[in-house]
């Protein structure tokens, strides 16, 4: 009874050490940590390490739960409303890039003739190669602050868009052989109605049972955790895929105000999983072989050439841009876990030959490294590319700055920062909406009661739900283009931190802010200012008036550093 249990411990654990030590290696020497846990799986594993793991199947069980949590969480990034600002550019650019992906796909391994011996080999690889990795492209513009630029939302656009070709394809996969109507039909409409009743109960229901716990972020966090869950097993119970599911849970309330905390509180335990995720794939890494390097290269070069081909002309047509189509596609340039979920199932269908498998594994690895660097430095490439691009696209004349990315993107930066909106913080609000209305639109109020958005956004303040405990979750609200951060509450009032906390918490997200923070007395006072403070109050001698006039004086400054 209990050697399972057991053996996945050990599994567990050793591969979480291997996984440590082969990151802190990549992070000396200045590679991504991603690849650090592909190495430590390799370390581990029997084809290619000392063997300590072998049973790899335990850990893609514990595996699959973190790319649940992973769409759970992309869910809860993509904006409907903003997606549909975007307009049809999202859906043309994403069903396109389906599509020329799939066909130049289908045309190079045919004309290849490597891969025989399958009946349906050619139709797999163009599904597979088709997909981009959810799970390496939202961790990467996670830590790079690009999700919510132009073409970060482009990428999560199209990510969707082929998410939702991935689900059509495993539903209609059982009946390749022997094609029904009626039974992709079927697949077809539970699946909308499982949309349909999500974002109803979500509507009527979770509303209001997260506005009656929103005062208690932990409440808000396994709540939503649980509704992930709930709709995981209501996909599977109804024949659909619990990764659809988690998708659909985290879109479903992605419109609360609640979505980036939970987001960054389930991060750490999706982080994990995610981990043995990686290492999963290299336990299975085999031994390499200088035709199988070959294949993989040539397959990562023909997935990098079929995003280039098939997203940039289409974001010319759409208006977007040489420059925001070429940082989508560079984005785009890797191989998706669903491809490895496709392929297996359609091995054990018979639908293909088992070098497939071996072919779209170590070209996913292969391209993860290669699109790792593309991603990490995808401005900087896009920027070199743009002008040369330019040339061989008629009427297209440009620098290679990415001059209207910057634009839509500075339209969106809320630059003045408040830590919570108590008596003095909206006194300070009303003081701003009195004497200095222009600067409304570039402010942003941090605060975890959701009666406060009820107020400022009617005025043209924006409002965001957060945790000020836990300085990681604000990352995502857009606290990183903060010129100015001000905390009017004491810490007789902040929960589970200290205005000291946040000054030296936000100093290494923010460097170049200046802060207005709140003391209890003039010795600490004096100890915010060593930290490096523009401006302390103390209450009872601080009103909205005084921190408006001290906000000035930060404006003021900033302009002339400028």
């Amino acid at each position: 009874m209990t050697e399972q249990p057991l053996f996945l411990l050990k599994d567990i654990s050793l591969s979480i050490i291997f996984a440590a030590f082969a990151a802190h290696i990549m992070r000396l020497l200045k590679q991504p940590p991603l690849l650090g846990y592909v190495f430590g799986g390799i370390l581990l594993g029997g084809n290619l390490g000392i063997g300590l793991v072998t049973n790899a199947e335990s850990i893609e069980l514990i595996s699959e739960i973190g790319l649940i949590f992973l769409l759970f969480i992309i869910g809860l990034e993509i904006n409907l409303k903003e997606l549909m600002r975007l307009g049809k550019a999202v859906f043309v650019l994403g069903i396109m890039q389906i599509l020329i992906s799939a066909a130049l796909v289908a045309v190079c391994f045919s004309t290849s003739g490597q891969f025989g011996g399958g009946r349906f080999n050619i139709l797999y690889l163009s599904v597979a190669m088709s997909l981009s990795s959810t799970l390496i492209v939202v961790k990467l513009l996670y830590d790079k602050f690009e999700i919510h630029t132009v073409a970060g939302q482009l990428t999560l656009g199209i990510l969707v868009l082929q998410d939702v070709w991935a689900i059509l394809f495993l539903a209609i996969q059982p009946t390749l052989m022997n094609p029904s109507f009626v039974g992709i039909s079927r697949s077809l409409l539970l699946g909308v109605l499982l949309v349909i009743a999500s974002f109803s109960i979500s509507r009527f229901g979770l509303t209001r049972i997260f506005k009656a716990v929103a005062k208690t972020p932990e409440l808000v966090v396994i709540t939503a955790a649980a509704w992930c869950f709930a709709i995981c097993f209501a996909a599977e119970f109804s024949g659909l895929s619990k990764e659809m599911g988690a998708l659909i849970a985290g879109i479903s309330i992605a419109t609360f105000p609640y979505g980036a905390e939970v987001a960054n509180k389930i991060s750490g335990i999706r982080d994990f999983f995610v981990t043995l995720f990686f290492v999963s794939l290299g336990l299975k890494i085999p031994q390499p072989t200088w035709s199988m390097l070959t294949v993989s290269l040539y397959t990562t070069a023909i997935v990098i050439g079929t995003r280039l081909l098939s997203i940039i002309p289409m974001s010319v047509l759409m208006k977007k841009g040489i420059y925001t189509g070429t940082v989508t596609a560079l984005n785009l340039s890797q191989i998706s876990e669903f491809s490895l979920v496709i392929v297996s199932i359609g091995l054990k269908f018979g639908h293909v030959s088992h070098n497939i498998e071996t072919v779209v594994l170590s070209s996913m690895l292969m391209a993860s490294i290669i699109s790792s660097y593309l991603i990490i430095f995808n401005h900087s490439i896009a920027s070199m590319l743009t002008p040369l691009i330019s040339r061989l696209i008629p009427g297209e004349k440009t620098s290679g700055q990415p001059s209207k990315e910057k634009t839509e993107q500075n339209q969106e930066i809320r630059d003045i920062v408040v830590l919570g909106c108590f008596r003095e913080g909206r006194a300070l609000l009303d003081e701003i909406s009195r004497n200095a209305p222009e600067l409304i639109h570039r402010v942003l109020v941090i605060d975890y009661n959701p009666d406060v958005g009820h107020f400022l956004e009617p005025a043209g303040f924006t409002w965001k739900y957060g945790d000020l405990s836990n300085p990681d979750s604000l990352k995502h609200l857009g606290i990183e283009k903060a010129s100015v951060v001000i905390c009017p509450i004491s810490d007789l009032f902040l929960k589970g931190t200290t205005n000291m906390e946040l000054v030296q918490d936000f100093r290494l997200i923010i460097p170049k802010a200046m802060f207005i923070m709140t003391a209890e007395n003039t010795s600490m006072h004096d100890q915010l200012m060593q930290l490096g403070t523009f401006k302390v109050v103390i209450p009872g001698q601080i009103t909205g008036n005084s921190i408006f006039k001290m906000l000035n004086e930060a404006i003021a400054n900033q302009n002339l550093n400028a």
